[in-house]
């Protein structure tokens, strides 16, 4: 059995050529952010009137997926309003390692499939209060 070489012909090499062409483009690349930076320090875009944080307009509203979690903070003390969707987290993540039971029984799945289904109901009514509050 021969081995057959490969054709070098048609190819390009790596090192000088390959190497030289990404240097060609990164500088490229940082030559149009440099541009676009000195623009943007010399020539500022205007966004508007400054922002006053001692005046909240009404109509300041979060995304939908946080609604649930806007209104959490409207009703629940400061502190317990950040803690506890971390908690939940915390808890929905480590959950599958301390529940290692390999079986189960149909009054374990009823209540697993109640309190999914009560926290469910209950993320969806507080995203919507949150839209129509």
């Amino acid at each position: 059995m021969s081995e057959s070489q490969p054709d070098h012909k048609d190819s390009i090499p790596f090192f000088p050529d390959h190497v030289s062409t990404e240097f060609k483009v990164v500088l490229g690349v940082l030559g149009v952010v440099l541009i676009f930076g000195i623009l943007g320090l010399v020539a500022p875009l205007g966004l508007g009137d400054p922002a006053d944080p001692l005046n909240t307009p009404l109509h300041v509203k979060p995304e939908w997926y946080f609604l649930a979690l806007y209104q959490l903070l409207k009703y629940i003390p400061k502190t317990a309003g950040a803690v506890a969707p971390v908690i939940f987290v915390l808890v929905v993540a480590i959950w599958p390692f301390l529940d290692r039971k390999v079986e189960t029984t149909k009054r374990n799945q009823r209540i697993r499939f109640i309190v999914v289904a009560v926290g469910m109901i209950a993320l969806i009514a507080m995203t919507i209060w949150g839209e129509v509050s």
